[in-house]
């Protein structure tokens, strides 16, 4: 039987970070992944260039039963952190759209830095290796694995969440939490697109493909981009038009919020004011109404709208009643509609939900019920909104982690 200071579980971002930072602190890791390739989820975030932290980080980009929790690991490692790693391996990174930082290049910069970092610790790694039980006796845990059974005075749990099967993903982690004894926070699929019913959809299927910047919003108070409270948002970014429903980042900002029955309300001419514009057209255009509605959205859009309106759609403008014009801009800055689901984990970018935070210590994220067992980045209830705070969330809680593999085990307040 083989024995280690620590085995970690999973070689996503979180499990590769952890696994490095703790090997180059003189432990002795090992890293082990059920999947041929690490870090299947680096490889194809931001289109292939890794969407690999903001800059903007705070906690209030970030949703959990326990939303305190994720403050003391973000603010003991931040993107400027990352960024200096990043700095030190020389890959080239630039910064795309409200603090989100891509890579110049390609995402496989970022996996072979932290195979590279990993290596600079000494990790063992095991892939594809399957672990089967984890089991705590007198002096640590017994994980069993394809290749045999290790003794560990430390386990850490990295294996992510339930988002895209087919990289992966798999429940591991809430499974192994649970015969822990840890609960688990509901998980649901998140950062996802959004269906609608086939049949009331239907008029909007032809707008596949378009899209367009709206805000979008559900729940809860206030606005400008900011958390609405525990259970609604409100998002400022592009929409766009599937088959099935609506995705684009507004929307797959909004799915985390968004719980089922909930109507969503759309504003598709955000920051304009789209009755006092047709009112005033009225007063000095002869054109159409599908003409002049063109002028504030794409042409596709104002058509299909208008089927809907057939008795005034081909009235000049001249002729239209102010209520009528009223009615028009209220139905397009307050679209309301209830979505039928999801596109479900295997189009979602990342699982909200997942064990319960309440029963780690936020210092360290170890077992509260188990000592040296710890829990770290996606697997865990927290989640961020897109634009790279998941991965710097995973940076973040590896660091933390890391940090304490070292101690003696203990549950710690925090």
């Amino acid at each position: 039987m083989q024995h280690v200071d620590a085995v970690i579980i999973g070689a996503g971002a979180a499990g590769l970070h952890c696994a490095a930072i703790a090997g180059q602190r003189g432990l002795r890791v090992l890293l082990i992944d059920h999947a041929e390739r690490v870090a299947e989820k680096i490889r194809i975030s931001g289109g292939g260039r890794c969407n690999f932290t903001n800059r903007d980080t705070t906690p209030a980009q970030f949703l959990s039963a326990n939303p305190a929790f994720c403050r003391s690991a973000l603010a003991r490692y931040t993107p400027t952190d990352f960024i200096a790693l990043l700095q030190r391996h020389r890959i080239a990174f630039h910064e795309k759209h409200k603090g989100q930082l891509f890579c110049d290049e390609s995402s496989e910069d970022i996996i072979a830095m932290l195979l590279r970092e990993c290596d600079a610790g000494a990790v063992t790694r095991w892939q594809s290796c399957a672990v089967h039980s984890v089991a705590q006796g007198a002096s640590g845990f017994e994980i069993a694995t394809d290749r045999g059974t290790v003794r560990a005075a430390r386990v850490v749990v990295a294996t992510g969440g339930l988002s895209i099967p087919k990289i992966g993903a798999t429940d591991f982690g809430h499974r192994l939490a649970r015969q822990f004894g840890h609960a688990i926070v509901e998980t649901r699929p998140a950062l996802v697109p959004l269906t609608f019913d086939a049949t009331a959809w239907q008029p909007f299927v032809a707008l596949a493909g378009l899209s367009l910047e709206a805000v979008v919003s559900t729940g809860g108070d206030g606005g400008n981009g900011k958390r609405r409270g525990k259970s609604g948002g409100e998002f400022t970014e592009d929409l766009l038009f599937t088959h099935r429903g609506l995705s684009g980042p507004a929307v797959l900002q909004i799915s985390t919020y968004w719980r089922p029955g909930t109507p969503l309300v759309l504003d598709l001419v955000p920051q304009h004011d789209l009755q006092g514009t047709l009112a005033a057209a009225k007063t000095t255009s002869r054109r159409k109404l599908s003409n002049e509605l063109a002028e504030w959205l794409p042409r596709r859009l104002a058509d299909t709208w208008l089927l809907t309106h057939p008795d005034i759609a081909d009235r000049p403008m001249p002729d239209m009643r102010d209520r009528d014009l009223a009615a028009l801009a209220a139905s397009l800055k307050q679209w309301q509609l209830v979505p039928s689901g999801t596109e479900g984990y295997r189009k979602a970018e990342v699982t909200a939900g997942g064990i319960d935070t309440r029963e780690l210590s936020s210092i360290t994220l170890e077992s509260r019920r188990v000592p040296g067992l710890h829990f770290i980045g996606e697997v865990v209830d927290v989640t961020g909104w897109l634009g790279g705070y998941n991965f710097q969330w995973a940076w973040a809680s590896a660091a933390a982690c890391a940090g304490a593999l070292s101690a003696p085990t203990s549950t710690l307040a925090g």
